[in-house]
């Protein structure tokens, strides 16, 4: 049987792709429903119908953000062929993507809830998470690169993921104050040094 009702008049991935853009840029607090409606092209009545509401876009923004201009982290760790060589493509992929044109600079994670009301503890909570995730993930892949031998045994991975996901926050904030790619990657050379072996 055929669904009734008239079909959404707007493209649902293209809408959550503006939704993204509108949080990346203004935070979540700072994204409000009419700059989310106006991006997105759709009414406050179609946003609540598609997708819940403002968190639940929110949500679904950052799963978005994750799986395209944010994914440089997951495929750095994933794909770099020594713990080394993961940590400094991560560092150099990120801030390049953190400084490119046309879209906000920094990392929508690391930013879009650096201020927060108390009715949304939630998303304070969520984007932390994320957060923490992103920093086992460094840890786990340092941990591989002892296991494989090319980091040293008794290397403390933990404060080492520490200090690489400061410096991976780090420069998603500089980028946002407008720091240079040219002087991100001057940092990025100063923070390898760090890395053992």
């Amino acid at each position: 049987m055929a669904e009734r009702g008239r079909p959404r008049a707007f493209d649902r991935s293209l809408a959550l792709r503006r939704a993204m853009e509108v949080f990346w840029e203004h935070g979540y607090e700072g994204a409000s429903m009419s700059d989310l409606t106006g991006a997105m092209g759709i009414n406050s009545p179609s946003l609540y119908a598609a997708f819940g509401g403002k968190e639940a876009l929110f949500r679904a923004a950052v799963g978005l953000y994750g799986q395209t201009d944010g994914g440089h982290t997951e495929r750095a760790l994933r794909e770099g062929e020594t713990a080394r060589a993961s940590i400094e493509a991560m560092l150099r992929d990120n801030a390049e993507a953190y400084t490119a044109a046309g879209t906000p600079h920094g990392c929508m994670v690391v930013l879009a809830g650096s201020t927060y009301a108390n009715r949304n503890v939630g998303i304070r909570d969520f984007l932390i998470e994320m957060r923490r995730e992103t920093a086992e993930a460094i840890r786990g892949r340092l941990d591989r690169g002892v296991a494989e031998g090319d980091l040293p045994a008794g290397v403390d991975t933990v404060a080492l993921a520490g200090f690489f996901t400061t410096v991976l926050y780090g420069l998603s904030v500089q980028a946002r104050d407008g720091v240079p790619l040219e002087q991100l990657a001057r940092s990025i050379d100063c923070a390898m040094v760090a890395m053992p072996g």
